[in-house]
């Protein structure tokens, strides 16, 4: 991702400060999640190739150029989430030129945007929640084979943990130890902590054998033999065990799998499905928020509470009071 580096202020450097050049970059390329550098540059691709087409200038881009790609945009069915990416993309590269100011800091652009958000609507139209009877049926799925069990500890654990996916598939045998209490997980990197401080999980043995995640995970790594490395791996179309780990998108492909397989509709849950359940049916159990967001590791009550909003409309209703 050199792309992000500003590279005219390094072209005349010192001949020896040069090899610290590619120190910079390396640097650079970490102070941004992998995600969210992709993402940004995705972005700019699209933003330049508009303004060439139309004869724009995209880098000083002026305030009239940005509220017409962000008007572009609205036409194209954007969402409201996707073109406020697209302004923070464009915001991020104006500042590594070394511009004082963006143009998507103008009262002109902020203006065009609070009219594209209640135009279009700013709601987001998340997967279901994968609750604990979901989960259930999804374990229940699974065929008796060894992929089977590597899809049946991969549910249970996500759903456990609150894991994002990407969280969820970069755990290796080494982040983990097995006690007398259950399973405790050390996450070295997530998408809250960028810095790598590092923080651990704690997952209890379940109440019952058949759907209990440490139980699972451990008959998982023993019939899988996996002692060291990626604790979730792929399987060739004969379901044969490769050391290849999982991608966060695989989850989502399991996930939506084992719902066809238990009649339901697939097109309702995804990856995600997993913590957010975990995060619904905590609610629904009445555990407290403080004590939701240690497991989740959100830093946001805001967010965490869009989830358990959703998930308990019908706990505690007012309209369920009023005798109709």
């Amino acid at each position: 991702m050199t792309d992000l580096v500003p590279q005219d202020p390094l072209a005349n450097l010192p001949a020896e400060l040069r090899p610290l050049v590619q120190d910079v970059e390396s640097f650079v390329s970490h102070s941004l999640s992998r995600n969210t550098l992709r993402a940004y540059s995705s972005d700019w691709r699209d933003f330049t190739a508009w303004c060439d087409q139309h004869d724009q200038r995209p880098l000083p881009a002026s305030p009239a150029t940005v509220a017409l790609y962000a008007a572009h945009l609205v036409r194209l069915g954007r969402k409201a989430s996707t073109i406020d990416r697209r302004m923070s993309s464009i915001k991020h590269f104006h500042r590594w030129a070394s511009f004082s100011e963006s143009p998507t800091d103008t009262t002109e652009v902020e203006t065009v945007l609070r009219g594209v958000r209640r135009t279009i609507g700013t709601a987001q139209h998340g997967k279901a929640p994968a609750t604990t009877p979901t989960i259930r049926q999804l374990v229940d799925a699974c065929p008796d084979s060894l992929m089977g069990l590597r899809d049946r500890a991969l549910l249970l654990v996500g759903f456990a943990g609150a894991f994002r996916r990407s969280t969820l598939v970069a755990l290796n045998v080494e982040d983990l130890s097995f006690q007398h209490e259950g399973l405790v997980i050390t996450l070295r990197k997530d998408k809250t902590d960028q810095e790598q401080a590092g923080r651990e999980i704690g997952v209890p043995y379940g109440s019952t054998p058949s759907t209990c995640p440490v139980r699972t995970l451990k008959r998982w790594l023993e019939q899988s033999r996996i002692t060291e490395g990626a604790v979730f791996r792929s399987f060739t179309p004969k379901q044969a065990l490769q050391p290849h780990r999982l991608s966060p998108e695989d989850v989502a492909r399991v996930v939506k799998r084992h719902c066809k397989t238990a009649g339901i509709d697939p097109k309702e849950y995804a990856g995600h499905s997993l913590r957010a359940g975990f995060v619904t049916a905590a609610a629904l159990a009445g555990v407290q928020e403080r004590i939701i967001a240690e497991q989740t590791g959100h830093e946001s009550m805001r967010v965490l509470r869009k989830y358990i909003r959703k998930g308990t409309l019908f706990q505690e209703n007012a309209a369920a009071k009023v005798g109709l």
